[in-house]
């Protein structure tokens, strides 16, 4: 192993760590900020808030329901279910009663839903609504250990008569009921938590074979949570948007304890369609989100303001052109230049207005991570007035394990490590990692465990990369992901990936090349972008495939990469490409649940298309 080290941020520990476990912290929290808005939901257009207090008194009438229906300490309780306030009373009622919390993404399909809840050993299955209970009761029969199921919405199903089934309501009145004499059975289940009991788990996406359920400490909570201080700029009170799926270890942190430690308001979207309107209403504090997500937003105003009327426009250029100056002097560690009171007013007239319909006029800690961010993007948001910082982290790490400290973007590098985190470069480049955070293993798999933490306390995360003289961390890619070309360059496709990507019109792309000459790419093209470019200039298509198959099409994504293949070395560059003609969901075996295309996938079933591009 090399002896590259990183630096760490630093910041004192806050005086939540003496607590130990999540649900003490979040006791406490309940009577501190008794009054206070925790958790807020829209439905039928309306806010509606519960606040710590009632988050608190909710969270114990599940817990002590589900003990009443047998349910004891390391027991699993698994939720299928979206984002929604239910969603966290359930999570942290089965943590402070000892069980092990377990979340299933929306989009599983039945085996995957029927592999999670067998190798898990869930007890307990809550899901949302008639769709998602059909689903589970098509394999219910093939989960041993599956004793219940909790229904949260009633609608289509108020004839239900199910063995083992029961609706969220019924069992909240019940274990409201039960608190009125038993809450000290409550109180006692979080008194006998321990740092080393097992809080909950969170299954892996799957891109390299069936997904493994990642075993998730107290001790790794609380510490994550000692360290969110550090790279959110938040005061209790402020407001945050949970919008990615519960399931994912960042969200997780970011809407269950992030709150506990620092007091966010969690605001739940109306549904996943009205992400972007509740965004600009709700107009959280602190927003993180993978490259994705930001790079729609950019998107979303370059194509806005290409038919813009003129004088918008040239407002826009003025602003961004005085922003620039100012960007590329904070880049390369100078101070801004000065900004006379035309720049200020320009500011005001375009750039405020983009924020505030973007929903971040109120935004002080934007973050980004899971994936590379194409440097364009960072300094297009910096333009803005936003500073997008990196982070890097995993399932197996508790979420972020490295973060860019405020005022410390560098373009193309992740941050240093939280305190008390290790981070070193070890043989073929591969980051390791060492600490608090790192999780207890593979769940029911000590083989898989083995092969990723060493003797000695060493996380090999699969990722590539370097550490500057700084203590900066830079995510190359995925080892396994990495191409050797014939003439034997190594090339990194991620970093590539992401230039294309930055394209309004690409949704994904996948770089090809292994063993060949050249480089060629499969592109996603994104559907609602290409629609309205082809709307625009009357070109005829009937459906998605149709789109992908018109010259004009073609020719514009020829264009984009056109575009991005300057910015990259000469043996980096697309030579030629093909798109896809399927509009893929989180259903379709080439994308895993958040959205990541599956390389060996995509390689074995487009492998015909691949081979197109080589042929003479």
């Amino acid at each position: 192993m090399q002896h590259a080290r990183a630096e760490t941020l630093s910041s004192a520990s806050p005086e939540f760590l003496g607590h130990g476990t999540p649900a003490r912290l979040f006791r406490a929290r309940a009577k501190e900020w008794a009054d206070r808005p925790a958790l807020r939901h829209k439905r039928r257009g309306l806010w509606q808030s519960l606040s710590w207090a009632e988050y608190y008194a909710r969270a114990r009438a599940l817990g002590l329901a589900l003990a009443e229906r047998g349910l004891t300490r390391g027991d699993t309780v698994s939720v299928l279910a979206e984002n929604r306030p239910e969603w966290l009373i359930i999570d942290m009622g089965a943590q402070a009663m000892g069980l092990v919390g377990n979340g299933v993404y929306p989009t599983s399909s039945p085996d995957q839903l029927r592999h999670i809840l067998t190798d898990s050993r869930t007890r307990l299955l809550v899901v949302e609504n008639q769709e998602q209970l059909d689903k589970a009761l098509s394999i219910r029969d093939t989960c041993p250990d599956l004793a219940h199921i909790i229904v949260i919405d009633r609608e289509g199903l108020r004839g239900l008569s199910e063995p083992g089934v029961s609706f969220f309501d019924e069992v909240m009145a019940q274990g409201e009921a039960l608190a009125e004499t038993r809450a000290g059975a409550f109180e006692a289940a979080i008194d006998a938590g321990r740092p080393d009991d097992l809080a909950f788990l969170v299954y892996t996406s799957g891109t390299t074979g069936a997904p493994k359920g990642a075993m998730i400490l107290n001790r790794n909570v609380v510490f994550q949570m000692s360290r969110a201080p550090d790279y959110l700029d938040v005061q209790p009170g402020d407001k945050a948007l949970s919008f990615l799926p519960l399931c994912h270890i960042a969200e997780r942190m970011a809407s269950v304890f992030n709150p506990l430690a620092v007091g966010l308001v969690v605001h739940f979207p109306e549904n996943s369609g009205t992400v972007a309107g509740d965004m600009r209403e709700v107009a959280p504090h602190v927003v993180f989100a993978p490259p994705r997500f930001w790079e729609k937003m950019h998107s979303q105003i370059e194509l806005f303001l290409r038919d813009a009327i003129a004088p918008a426009r040239w407002a826009y250029a003025r602003a961004q052109a005085g922003a620039a100056k100012g960007v590329e002097a904070r880049l390369n560690g100078q101070p801004p230049p000065p900004t006379g009171l035309s720049a200020r007013l320009f500011d005001r007239l375009a750039l405020r207005n983009i924020r505030v319909f973007l929903g971040l006029q109120n935004c002080r800690t934007a973050l980004t991570g899971a994936a590379p961010v194409p440097p364009e993007l960072i300094r297009w948001f910096l333009s803005i007035g936003i500073e997008l910082r990196e982070a890097f982290g995993m399932t197996e790490t508790t979420g972020f394990c490295t973060a860019t400290p405020p005022g410390g973007i560098r373009l193309g590098w992740a941050g240093k490590g939280a305190e008390g985190t290790e981070i070193a470069i070890g043989d073929a480049g591969e980051i390791l990692v060492r600490g608090p955070s790192i999780f207890a293993g593979y769940f029911g798999d000590p083989a898989k465990t083995a092969g990723t933490i060493d003797a000695d306390g060493w996380l090999y995360t699969g990722d590539c990369g370097e550490i500057d003289a700084a203590g900066y961390l830079a995510i190359r890619d995925r080892i396994k992901d990495i191409l050797i070309t014939s003439g034997g360059k190594n090339i990194t496709p991620s970093q590539i990936e992401n230039q294309l990507k930055f394209s309004p019109y690409i949704a994904d792309v996948v770089v090809v090349g292994e063993g060949r000459n050249y480089l060629t790419a499969l592109v996603m093209i994104d559907h609602d972008h290409v629609a309205r470019f082809a709307q625009d200039r009357a070109i005829p298509y009937t459906d998605f495939a149709s789109l992908t198959r018109a010259p004009e099409v073609h020719a514009l994504i020829s264009d984009e990469i056109a575009t991005a293949n300057p910015k990259l070395a000469r043996v980096e560059q697309i030579k030629d490409f093909r798109i896809l003609d399927q509009l893929l969901t989180a259903e379709d075996e080439e994308l895993t649940p958040t959205m990541k295309l599956k390389r060996k996938v995509i390689a074995q079933k487009y492998a015909s298309l691949i081979d197109s591009m080589y042929r003479g």
